[in-house]
């Protein structure tokens, strides 16, 4: 913004006036809030179909805010973990707006891994980016990765604490960031929405740059900063694979 300031300027060829400088430096990126949350209602804190439920009416939009078929709209969220607030109320009320196109953007970079020192989210498959790269896995016929995988945990758990690496990071290698967030999005989008949507994640190189003196990222990573977090997170890959995944193959 402040460069098309400048360039504003330099082609007004001569000194500018007061009014034509107060004209061009009120320009600004427009930015309100448009999706209102009723802030009596947590949805993270909620399970199963009692989330979905409550996620279905805990939102409001600003109407007027966005010109239909011509504005895109960019969202910012503090981080995307199941989708389910996203699939379940905010594309809808969102896709109401008609805007051109829909920009999602994540301070947070793909949370691919689950945590065990604050909020217990222990369960590999309540990630839309694990989900994702699973889908992925089954399309391209990759099932083989998942078995090697599901192989490795187990073996890591012979093993002890201290000497254990984090296999599951090993499924996400064979795909990029953004072929990832294509299939979070055909994930999320719900039936019947037209409106184009885009998913921007944080990369981790910006989240270090901009938390110097971080904790740790494994949450994004899988670099735990306990051995008892590298054997937890084994044991749910293998969880997952014997509760949930289902192709083909007997594993």
């Amino acid at each position: 913004m402040n460069e098309q300031k400048i360039q504003k300027i330099e082609s007004l060829g001569h000194i500018p006036t007061h009014e034509e400088l107060q004209s061009i430096l009120d320009d600004y990126v427009r930015s309100e809030k448009v999706a209102w949350k009723d802030i009596k209602l947590r949805t993270f804190i909620t399970e199963g179909n009692a989330r979905n439920d409550l996620v279905s009416h805990v939102y409001d939009i600003t109407y007027g805010s966005v010109v239909p078929y011509i504005d895109n709209l960019v969202i910012i969220d503090d981080s995307i973990v199941r989708g389910t607030t996203l699939k379940e109320s905010i594309l809808h009320i969102l896709d109401r707006l008609h805007p051109k196109k829909i920009v999602i953007v994540s301070s947070a970079p793909q949370i691919r891994y689950p945590d065990y020192y604050g909020i217990d989210m222990a369960r590999l498959e309540e990630f839309c980016a694990f989900r994702a790269t699973i889908e992925l896995l089954k399309e391209r016929q990759m099932h083989d990765v998942v078995r090697r995988v599901y192989t490795q945990c187990k073996d890591e758990l012979k093993k002890p604490k201290t000497e254990m690496r984090n296999c599951v990071r090993e499924i996400y290698e064979p795909f990029t960031v953004d072929e990832i967030n294509h299939k979070i999005v055909e994930m999320l989008r719900p039936d019947g929405m037209t409106t184009p949507i885009e998913i921007v994640f944080q990369s981790l190189e910006g989240l270090h740059s901009a938390i110097e003196h971080n904790k740790g990222d494994w949450y994004f990573t899988g670099h735990y900063p306990t051995p008892g977090g590298t054997k937890l997170c084994n044991q749910a890959f293998i969880n997952y694979v014997e509760n949930v995944y289902q192709y083909e193959e007997k594993i």
